[in-house]
């Protein structure tokens, strides 16, 4: 372990964001099983579900841009702090409606769509707030940790619950379903309240929380949108980032099933297949904590050949006839999107201005979550014209040629690490404010 990881684990903001981040993803896994459940036992029917998948996620998208204003004119602890309260409100009233059996579809809607709508917040918020905590030098080693703390969640989460379930007597008729689903909703609001306390005890750094002009909110988001256009790296990188989201979005969320549904065990094997990835992505992201800065060259040559090496894997996906074949490719793809994964996030950080970070975090979150669902839509239309062995042909090839593509005619490939801050005592922080 060198001195920056050994800094950063003595650092006292970094401890308690880290442990608050890990209660909240923690809590967030329960909602995430607990909520389709509740609503496919209120109607009884995969479209309404799938309605409800739409719903939560379209306006999120869109207002997410003007999350990221709102966290750089009132500084992200704040905004995220607001949010774990509602969160924490929201999350309690609706497991006491689902403990009480008054629980109803518009009730549950509103109640989601709300909760939904804090996410537009809270995810610029949260992923500002690490770059205002901890001292410059230590962002990489500190994305690292975090990304794989919340991917762990992502593993053990789905288990604690499925634990919870069984325990509550998930699986039987009536009130034992609906006292399994009210705990999970009230354990996740239990863990918002946890996370609360523990950013109450974070301090932001005296650089960061500098007094700032206050902008109107719709200024603020032109001005985002007009400094990403203007700066040639960044332009370019989430051009190329919203490509390969479209690309890997709609292979994630309508080739795998079909994949587990036509060739494997159904849904035991999807699920099989999507735990190898994230475990894939966890070892991903702690060897880039291990490794640090060694690059291919530099950051932005390393990003496009794990690009090009991920397409290059995917194209066989649609061949395999056994669900260990599909978890080690999915499990290699996943190491090497962990390990850049880190590397973009510091990119970003370190790349934009402090007052332009929760916009430009909102802008590049937007970048996801607004194109998936149209990846996916197009990716099912796909699906009915052409086999699956093509589809996963053709997704490779796409990301490997506008990896090469963006290696021959673009600037992506002089993409470079942020040079290190002169070090004065490892990661530690200044004085807090």
């Amino acid at each position: 372990m060198d001195n920056n990881n050994k800094a950063l684990l003595r650092d006292p903001n970094f401890r308690w964001l880290t442990g608050g981040g890990v209660i909240s993803a923690l809590g967030d896994q329960f909602t995430m099983i607990a909520l389709p459940w509740l609503v496919l036992q209120l109607t009884g029917d995969p479209l309404a579900l799938g309605m409800m998948v739409a719903l939560l996620g379209v306006p999120r998208a869109v207002l997410i841009l003007f999350g990221g204003a709102v966290v750089d004119r009132y500084s992200p602890k704040r905004v995220l702090m607001l949010t774990k309260q509602v969160n924490t409100f929201l999350l309690g009233l609706l497991a006491a409606l689902v403990l009480n059996d008054r629980a109803t579809l518009p009730l549950v809607t509103a109640l989601a769509v709300v909760l939904s709508l804090a996410s537009a917040f809270s995810i610029p918020a949260g992923t500002t707030m690490l770059s205002q905590a901890v001292a410059r030098e230590c962002l990489g080693s500190a994305n690292a940790v975090m990304m794989a703390v919340r991917q762990l969640t992502m593993l053990a989460g789905p288990l604690l619950a499925g634990l919870l379930f069984a325990l509550a007597g998930a699986g039987s008729a009536g009130r034992q379903d609906t006292r399994g689903l009210g705990l999970a909703f009230a354990f996740d609001a239990f863990s918002f309240a946890l996370s609360t306390w523990t950013l109450a005890k974070v301090r932001t750094l005296p650089a960061a929380a500098a007094a700032k002009e206050p902008e109107p909110v719709l200024r603020a988001v032109g001005g985002g949108v007009a400094t990403l256009w203007r700066d040639t790296s960044l332009r370019t990188a989430f051009v190329y980032w919203g490509l390969c989201s479209c690309v890997t979005g709609g292979m994630m969320q309508v080739a795998m099933p079909l994949l587990a549904s036509e060739r494997l065990d159904g849904a035991a094997a999807l699920g099989l297949l999507m735990g190898a990835h994230g475990g894939g992505t966890l070892a991903g992201m702690a060897l880039s904590g291990l490794l640090g800065r060694r690059r291919l060259g530099n950051l932005g040559l390393t990003l496009l050949v794990v690009d090009g090496l991920a397409g290059v894997l995917l194209m066989p996906l649609g061949l395999v006839t056994a669900s260990w074949e599909g978890m080690l490719i999915l499990g290699a793809i996943g190491v090497l999107g962990g390990y850049i994964q880190v590397a973009v996030f510091t990119w970003i950080q370190q790349q934009v201005a402090p007052h332009m970070l929760g916009r430009m975090m909102s802008i590049f979150m937007f970048v996801f979550m607004g194109l998936a669902p149209l990846a996916a839509a197009a990716a099912g239309w796909l699906a009915s014209l052409l086999t699956l062995a093509t589809m996963f042909v053709g997704a490779g090839l796409t990301l490997s040629v506008a990896a090469l593509a963006a290696w021959l005619f673009t600037p992506m490939a002089r993409l470079s690490d942020a040079a290190p801050p002169v070090k004065i005592s490892g990661c530690q922080n200044s004085p807090p404010t």
